[in-house]
This record gives C-alpha cells, structure tokens and sequence, in this order.
C-alpha cells in the first residue's frame, strides 16, 4: 500500500470494489449538465421576477443561485440532484458523506476552477485517468464521487 493509498482509507478499493466507480465519469457529466439546467432555471425565474431587471446582472445571479444550489444539496445529500437523478454521490478520504464546510470548500474550488478552461481539461483529464476517477478540487481535499451504496 502507497501513501496515496493509506490516505483513502475509507473509500471502497478501485480494483476490489469496482462497482462503486463504474460508469462514475460519464454519470458525473450528465449530473453536471443537469444541475446547469436547474441553476439557469433557477436565475432564469428570478430575472423575469425582477420584472427583467435581472437580466442586467443574469451572469451574476446564475453565479450565487450555482453557488447557493451546489453547497445546499450537497451538504444535505452528499450529492447534488442531478447526482442523485443519476445514482452517484461524494465521499470524503475516510468514505464519509460530505460535512457542510467540505461542501462549501468543494464547491468554492469548483465554481473558481470552472472559470479557466486549462482547469476544466485538467479535471476531465483527472477524471478519467486516476485511481478513485477524481477532479481537481477532489484532488485537493481527498475527496471522490461513488455510486450511491444500496443500503
């Protein structure tokens, strides 16, 4: 066992328990697709609710309803709805749901990281090619998505 390894102690074995990262990527792309919908829904209702004035400021408002949609759901559930819509929720280094500060530090990382498009790739990159299918910022605090357990 690798330091690396020892760090995750927690989290379910990639090559023993398999089923817990299988499809992981892809289910991660259409939850984030997903949660894009709801969060320009969301700031799409409260421009016209604004009788339009929030439209003026619609970057703005897409950006606080993402932030705010994002750490509500994720420190409820560990999971996002689109996350839940497709089975898959986060768990930290010790295989534990998230805390209310480690959805916030995850999703501040998150929401910066998507401003530079180097970072995107990167995550993708991440992604697909590490060991427990992690992001940057899950990279960053030790964190990883697994398919929701049964039980």
């Amino acid at each position: 066992m690798t330091y690396y390894d020892a760090a995750y102690t927690g989290l379910p074995d990639p090559e023993m328990d398999s089923q817990f990262y299988d499809k992981v990527p892809s289910r991660r792309l259409v939850a984030w697709v997903f949660d894009g919908i709801i969060a320009f829904g969301i700031a799409f209702l409260i421009s016209i609710l604004t009788v339009g004035l929030g439209f003026f400021i619609f970057p703005f408002i897409w950006l606080v309803v993402g932030l705010i949609y994002r750490i509500s759901t994720i420190a409820s559930k560990s999971s996002t709805w689109g996350m839940r819509m497709v089975g898959i929720e986060f768990r930290d280094k010790d295989g534990q749901k998230f805390s209310t500060g480690l959805a916030i530090a995850h999703t501040l990382i998150f929401t910066i990281g998507t401003g530079f498009f180097f970072v995107q790739i990167l995550s993708i990159v991440l992604i697909l090619t590490s060991r427990y299918g992690q992001s940057v910022q899950d990279m960053i605090l030790g964190t990883t998505a697994i398919n929701r357990p049964l039980n």
